[in-house]
């Protein structure tokens, strides 16, 4: 039984990490600034950070429409948005796309965020700060247990960050996370890094590109080598 829980730990390692987190925003960023957003979360957290539904009744299904809403409001294109339940608890999910990082912080969406990309010699340099806000009713006593993180999915290498949990994880993912209670109590949690400016992918297929091209050459340099030297025969 041991050995099987270790087992199905480690795969969701590869997926989502083994933490469970009550209040979660986990970006999937490009190089240009432009990505998706999942934030999951506790209706009665979503209430005190960002000062969505009502506090009398935060489990109530109306809190999806309403951050639906708020998300459209911001400028982002929401591409899913449910209840969702683990361990007899319900959560509020929301995904979305968005066209600039940038310009995210402050809006009614992410009220609880500061986040900026920006260049720095050749590099992009991620920097941000989640808070709860100070106007956000807090949380209920029975609301300030468990984790709350904020997660990038990066797209280049990565040659630096500000204190990730876990450094940099398998996929080049950077988490940052502190326990409910102390952000229920405003602490802020800070985060950056440093990161190539060309994606991964994009440097693959230049690469990749490259060999081709090389190998090419080659081949034309062959032929006409073995047409010259043909003609010299004749």
């Amino acid at each position: 039984m041991r050995l099987s829980a270790l087992a199905i730990c480690a795969l969701l390692a590869t997926l989502r990490g083994c933490a469970a987190y009550e209040y979660e925003h986990e970006f999937w960023l490009r190089t240009d600034g432009s990505g998706t957003v999942y934030v999951t979360g506790r209706p009665a957290l979503w209430t005190a950070f960002k000062g969505l539904g009502n506090p009398e009744d935060p489990e109530g299904t109306s809190m999806v429409a309403a951050a639906r809403t708020l998300f459209e409001r911001s400028g982002l294109r929401v591409r899913r948005a449910r209840l969702t339940s683990r361990n007899g608890r319900t959560y509020v999910f929301i995904a979305a796309d968005f066209e600039n990082v940038n310009a995210l912080g402050g809006t009614p969406a992410f009220p609880d965020l500061e986040l900026t990309l920006r260049p720095e010699n050749g590099r992009l340099r991620l920097e941000g700060e989640w808070r709860r806000p100070g106007a956000a009713s807090a949380p209920g006593a029975h609301d300030r247990d468990g984790l709350m993180a904020v997660r990038f999915h990066l797209p280049s290498r990565v040659y630096e960050h500000r204190n990730a949990a876990d450094g940099v994880e398998r996929g080049n993912i950077v988490a940052w996370r502190q326990d409910v209670a102390s952000a229920r109590d405003g602490e802020p949690l800070r985060f950056g890094a440093l990161l190539d400016s060309r994606s991964i992918l994009g440097s693959t297929v230049a690469l990749f590109a490259a060999a081709i091209g090389v190998a090419l050459t080659l081949l034309a340099f062959a032929l006409w080598l073995t047409v010259r030297r043909g003609r010299k025969a004749a």
